[in-house]
C-alpha cells in the first residue's frame, strides 16, 4: 500500500514552502515546526519527511535542534538536507531519525554512499531532485548531467532500497505529479517515493493506481496541498486506499 508522507521543509526555523525550488519563491507556513509535524503524525501520517532547506543549500544545519525536538516527542521522522558525512548520518540515526536521506552527497561521494546503504540500509535513502530527468544537487541549484535512472540502478546495485524522486519543476506548483518520470525509475526494480506537483485528490489516485500494479511505488510526499487545504491527510489516506484496492480488485 502506499503511504503518504506529509512534508515539513525548514528554513530559518520556520515551516515554508518553495515554488519549484526557489529560495526567493518562499511562503511561511507555520513560526512552529514541530508543531506541524506533530499535526501531521497525530492526523495518521506514518511519519514525516522533514528537510532542512538551510542545511541543503549550505551544507551546515542550523535546525537540527528543531529535528531533535520531533523525535524527542516520538515523531517519526525521515529526514534529509545537509546530510553530508558518516558521522552526520549515524548520529541522526543513532538519535532516533527513522531515516536519512542522502542528497549531495549520494552524487558527489559515491563511496560514502555506498558506506552509508551497507551498514544501514533500509534507513538510508536517497534522494534524486530532478530536471528534466537530471539530477540537481546543492539546494537544486546545481545541475548535474546525471540521469536519475541511472544513479537509481546503482543504487539498487549497492544494496539501497529506496530512492525519493522530487520533479523540482513541479515541486510547489499543485499540477500534478511527473507519472512519466515515475514510471521510468520505478521499473529499475527499485522503491520509489514520489515527490512534487500532488495538488488534488485526484493526483493521488492516479498514483496510487500506479501503484496497485507497480508495488515498487512506495510513497508520496505531499507539501503545499495539505498546507493550503485543497484536502485533508484523512481525506488523503482514504482516496489512496480506496483507489488502491479498486485498482487491484479490478
Amino acid at each position: 500500500m502506499m503511504e503518504i508522507y506529509p512534508a515539513v521543509d525548514i528554513r530559518d526555523g520556520k515551516c515554508v514552502r518553495l515554488l519549484r525550488g526557489e529560495f526567493g519563491e518562499e511562503e511561511v507556513f507555520s513560526d512552529d515546526p514541530v508543531a506541524a509535524a506533530r499535526r501531521w503524525f497525530d492526523e495518521g501520517a506514518p511519519l514525516v519527511h522533514v528537510v532542512d532547506l538551510d542545511g541543503a543549500r549550505d551544507g551546515n544545519r542550523p535546525n537540527a535542534p528543531l529535528v531533535a525536538r520531533m523525535v524527542s516527542e516520538d515523531i517519526s521522522v525521515q529526514l534529509g538536507g545537509g546530510i553530508r558525512s558518516y558521522e552526520g548520518a549515524k548520529s541522526l540515526l543513532d538519535m532516533g531519525v527513522r531515516r536519512v536521506v542522502l542528497g549531495t552527497v549520494a552524487l558527489e561521494d559515491p563511496a560514502l554512499r555506498g558506506r552509508l546503504l551497507a551498514e544501514f540500509g533500509d534507513r538510508i535513502a536517497v534522494g534524486l531532485d530532478c530536471r528534466g530527468g537530471r539530477v540537481a544537487t546543492r539546494g537544486w541549484r546545481e545541475q548535474t548531467d546525471r540521469s536519475a535512472v541511472d544513479v537509481a540502478r546503482e543504487v539498487l546495485s549497492e544494496g539501497g532500497t529506496r530512492v525519493i524522486v522530487t520533479d523540482i519543476d513541479r515541486d510547489g506548483t499543485l499540477e500534478g505529479p511527473n507519472l512519466d518520470l515515475l514510471r521510468e525509475i520505478v521499473d529499475t526494480g527499485i522503491e520509489v517515493v514520489a515527490s512534487g506537483g500532488v495538488g488534488s485528490l485526484e493526483d493521488l489516485a492516479r498514483l496510487a493506481a500506479m501503484a496497485s500494479r507497480a508495488p515498487e511505488l512506495v510513497g508520496v510526499i505531499v507539501g503545499r496541498a495539505l498546507y493550503v487545504e485543497e484536502f485533508g491527510l484523512a481525506e488523503a489516506i482514504a482516496t489512496v486506499e480506496e483507489e488502491f484496492r479498486c485498482s487491484r480488485n479490478g
